[in-house]
């Protein structure tokens, strides 16, 4: 069973109107204090509006639940003892003008210097999955084979429509901020894993990024961990959504080494082709047509029926096939987060958005 662990990030906002606050600090401080809450599973975000959690790692889909609503009730308790709201937003729907304030780290601090007005609006919050693989090569492998598929996944995931309190447009507008890094978007296909290493190896040495975290590819081997990492999507209101997305990675991973150990050719697409599928998922969610890797165009339920039939086998011998496709079926029913966004802005205005992307009753 290939092991799975999930982080997200939250940002920190004042309850009436909104808007980010430097309040991460006192948060974690207060979440720590929690008994259900451990030393590791919150910790600090590049600005000092933001928090992360990481669940441990876990080999059932209920896990991942279980933990996510647990560190989601122990974050959002720990925001309202101080003062705040945590927000389940991939983008800050509003902000100030003066920027938040980075968190005191060495290279935070050094991100901030090399790119003060892209560090100034990171105020955007993603959902990260972290799926086990045998080593590095099998990761190597594993990037190659699911890269075409993350078009889809950022597509049903989109969860930021909003920025400046207006609508940007686009269903994830944390897709094109992330963008403006220099090293970030559809993930290369690489030969084998000492290409991976010599090419990460080459770009830190360029000075361009500090550091192989700075390697903002939608799907990258973890430097931390045995795993690769998933980070195309955006934050999600629900606990069940990001559990489903969690049930797709895995298959994923299971369907590209089970295929990597039978020897299938990689899945092709050009890199301007995933280029272009990615913008158009970022900007349509589901709702339209999106990009398909031959060039063509596709209805984004085609899509993400043709994600599901490619994972389906893998989901079955999970065990996950019942819970993730229910889920599937739901966010097809009912839209993308984003379309949530905004029906409530439209019909509440900004109070019936914070109450949305703030409230508990999105948590289960």
């Amino acid at each position: 069973m290939i092991t799975l662990g999930v982080e997200e990030e939250y940002l920190l906002v004042d309850p009436d109107t909104g808007l980010p606050v430097p309040r991460a600090d006192a948060v974690r401080t207060a979440a720590g204090l929690d008994p259900v809450s451990q030393e590791d599973d919150v910790q600090s975000e590049l600005l000092q509006a933001q928090v992360e959690i990481a669940t441990p790692v876990c080999t059932e889909l209920g896990e991942i639940g279980g933990h996510l609503l647990r560190l989601r009730h122990a974050i959002g308790s720990a925001a309202e003892q101080s003062g705040c709201r945590a927000a389940l937003s991939g983008a800050a729907p509003v902000k100030t003008a003066a920027p938040v304030p980075v968190t005191p780290k060495t290279r935070y601090l050094a991100m901030r210097s090399q790119a003060r007005r892209l560090v100034d609006e990171q105020l955007i919050n993603g959902m990260h999955v972290h799926a086990g693989v045998p080593d590095r090569d099998m990761g190597a492998e594993v990037l190659n084979r699911i890269r075409v598929w993350l078009p889809t996944l950022l597509a049903m995931s989109a969860n930021s429509p909003l920025w400046e309190g207006t609508d940007t447009g686009f269903a994830s507008w944390r897709t094109v901020v992330f963008g403006r890094w220099p090293v970030s978007g559809p993930t290369p296909v690489f030969d084998g894993v000492a290409d991976y290493d010599r090419r990460a190896a080459a770009l830190v040495d360029s000075g361009v990024i500090s550091d192989t975290g700075q390697l903002y590819w939608q799907a990258r081997l973890s430097e931390k961990y045995p795993t690769v990492e998933i980070r195309c999507a955006d934050v999600q209101l629900r606990a069940d959504d990001a559990v489903m997305f969690a049930g797709i990675v895995r298959a994923l991973v299971a369907t590209a080494v089970k295929d990597a150990k039978a020897g299938a050719p990689l899945p092709e697409c050009h890199h301007e082709l995933l280029q272009a599928a990615t913008w158009q998922a970022a900007r349509y969610g589901v709702g339209s047509q999106l990009v398909g890797c031959e060039g063509g165009r596709q209805s984004g339920r085609d899509a993400v029926a043709r994600l599901m039939r490619h994972v389906r086998p893998a989901l079955e011998e999970a065990g996950d096939s019942r819970v993730v496709t229910s889920l599937v079926h739901r966010l097809l029913r009912d839209g993308v987060p984003a379309d949530r966004q905004r029906r409530a802005m439209t019909e509440g205005g900004l109070p019936a958005l914070i109450e949305l992307i703030t409230s508990r009753s999105t948590a289960p």
